[in-house]
């Protein structure tokens, strides 16, 4: 079953990854899993068995590479600002912000691991970020956000709708939004602005290709 206690998914992300860089944002190191550890032979039903999520936040993802290349390559974006790392799994991006000069970041993810991923990979970066385990969709943004990230948002429809939605009532208050996506099915084609792209070397395992073409968005 799930570990009852911060502590106890602290012990299993221990237990079942390393600390690596990943191969787009070399400057950070998250606790990652390998092709090789348990909790990648464990497969989703398995894991839905035994009562633990997909450990989306196990893996560096490459729309969330991709977006926190760009936050390290343009300081400018998150420089003394107040940040959102939606969905963020690892705390990857946010990481990035921090790194980039972000007065603060808030990580936000409905996962229970990914407070423990947070909390394990800030500390190794150096770094300070908030956490909230709360859906942050249930309400408007909140009104001090000024600039939102999310990076692989639009693998489901519903739940892409649902966040671009979210997002774009963001932007209607005056929030920066960010996407950083490599081309998913539920991606919108039309109605934001591309601010750069990259190839992001990725696993077989989790994608379709080795190296995966992404970009980073922003709503106009």
């Amino acid at each position: 079953m799930i570990p009852a206690t911060l502590q106890g998914r602290r012990d299993f992300i221990v237990a079942n990854t390393r600390l690596q860089r990943p191969p787009h944002v070399a400057e950070i190191e998250l606790c990652l899993a390998d092709e090789i550890t348990p909790i990648w032979k464990l497969t989703e039903e398995a894991l839905e068995e035994i009562g633990l999520p997909p450990p989306f936040w196990a893996f560096a993802w490459a729309g969330g590479q991709a977006l926190a290349r760009y936050l390290i390559d343009n300081p400018e974006v998150v420089a003394a600002q107040r940040v959102i790392d939606f969905a963020a799994g690892s705390g990857m991006v946010g990481i990035a912000a921090m790194k980039a000069g972000a007065r603060d970041v808030l990580c936000a993810d409905i996962d229970p691991f990914c407070e423990a991923a947070v909390a394990q990979n800030t500390a190794a970066n150096g770094v300070v970020c908030a956490f909230t385990d709360q859906n942050l969709l249930d309400a408007p943004a909140p009104a001090w956000a000024q600039v939102i990230l999310a990076g692989d948002i639009c693998y489901e429809k519903p739940l892409a709708e649902r966040v671009l939605a979210w997002l774009a009532e963001a932007r209607t208050r005056g929030a920066t939004v960010l996407i950083g996506d490599p081309g998913r099915s539920y991606f919108p084609r039309t109605g934001l602005t591309r601010l750069a792209e990259y190839q992001v070397p990725t696993t077989r395992e989790l994608e379709d290709m080795a190296v995966k073409k992404t970009a980073v968005w922003a709503m106009p």
